[in-house]
């Protein structure tokens, strides 16, 4: 029999000094999209299964914890991601003609890890942009998440662009069963040419050599030429690598402390993005700390197929990642009954410092917070000094 306090395998607690951390690291990057013209939204946690499984949630079905509303009898999900949600929200509830710019902070529960220590409660913040299917949307949305990272004191920051479009080139008119599809996916994603080989047989000859060419398709400039010469003839790919081609030029005029490269055969979510996408690494991490791209199909379901761009990332993995910030300075005061030491303390708090009231009993005892001055008696009055 488990302990009382024993929390689910993935699931954790957060203590004060990384709590602190992430809602620090919270208020700075909704400021921050703020200042981008972003509106913040709340969707809820809970929702219609139906709802957050539609159209380009279906991908999050094993994803979902499932159960049954005791009030309706229908079966509700915990969202496993916010942005079908936002979504939603954008197509009915606000239902605007023009750009919408929209940005989120909220926990999501995944039934399985995303990997050996991920949490399976991540909180996820996002960033969407609704209404402009134009790169400019797709740069505003990169040139935001380069922001963020940077404000979470991430380094070596490397960016590496794909786009969805450049699969379905290669594909052309092949219409192949939903499994054959996602093998194909997982081959690219681990370039393993034998297993891609195998998934080849029985497609046409150019077909089959630009899957195969896909997985070499990797590292700096020169892959975009690269592709032009071996990838087959196909409208989507053309447009796929000029809008790669235009989005990295103006990222290297803006960021040219960024590492800059591609992945065309990263193939992850394909079922969700629709164009340019990018994944952005940071150092000490092997994984993609924050991906993003473009999915206009994701409000189709609600009936409003809007040009859509945006990222996520997980607020408790940027801060994981980043450096310790200090602690904050604090006043230490007596706890007393005076009156002129408690309107003094209650000053100093409308002041924006953070006292710290000893008390009784606890007087030898440490501080949590760094408290760098004291609050002491000087004659009838009540003074701040350094300690």
């Amino acid at each position: 029999m488990s302990s009382a306090w024993l929390l689910p395998e993935h699931i954790a607690d957060v203590l004060p000094s990384q709590a602190r951390r992430i809602e620090e690291l919270r208020r700075e990057l909704l400021d921050m999209a703020r200042g981008y013209g972003c509106e913040l939204v709340m969707p809820p946690l809970l929702e219609h299964l139906d709802s957050l499984l539609s159209g380009a949630g279906r991908s999050l079905n094993l994803k979902t914890f499932k159960l049954v509303d005791q009030l309706s009898g229908r079966s509700l999900g915990l969202r496993a991601d916010t942005t079908p949600q936002v979504a939603r929200i954008d197509a009915h509830l606000l239902n605007r003609a023009g750009v919408t710019r929209l940005c989120y902070c909220g926990p999501v529960v995944h039934t399985r890890p995303a990997g050996p220590h991920a949490s399976r409660e991540p909180l996820q913040l996002g960033i969407e942009i609704y209404g402009h299917a134009g790169l400019e949307a797709d740069l505003e949305v990169q040139e935001l998440a380069l922001d963020a990272l940077r404000r979470a004191g991430l380094v070596g920051i490397t960016l590496d662009l794909g786009d969805a479009r450049i699969l379905q080139g290669v594909l052309g008119d092949q219409k192949l069963p939903a499994d054959q599809l996602e093998a194909i996916g997982a081959a690219l994603a681990a370039k393993d040419q034998a297993e891609l080989a195998s998934l080849c047989a029985g497609l046409p000859p150019s077909v089959a050599q630009g899957l195969q060419a896909l997985p070499n398709l990797y590292g700096g400039f020169e892959v975009l030429e690269l592709a032009r010469k071996c990838l087959p003839a196909h409208p989507l790919i053309d447009a796929a690598l000029a809008d790669l081609a235009w989005l990295t030029k103006h990222l290297g005029q803006t960021h040219p402390d960024v590492r800059l490269g591609f992945d065309l055969a990263d193939s992850s979510g394909n079922e969700y993005y629709t164009g340019a996408r990018f994944a952005l690494y940071a150092e000490g991490c092997s994984d993609a700390v924050l991906r993003g791209g473009r999915y206009d199909e994701v409000g189709a379901v609600f009936g409003r197929r809007r040009p859509a761009v945006g990222f996520s990332a997980d607020l408790k993995t940027l801060v994981s990642l980043g450096p310790v910030s200090p602690l904050r300075a604090a006043v230490r005061a007596p706890w007393g009954e005076d009156l002129g030491l408690r309107a003094a303390i209650r000053r100093l708090r409308e002041q924006g410092e953070t006292v710290v009231c000893v008390l009784p009993g606890h007087e030898h005892e440490g501080d949590e917070f760094d408290c760098d001055r004291e609050l002491v008696q000087v004659g009838s009055q009540w003074a701040v000094r350094a300690l």
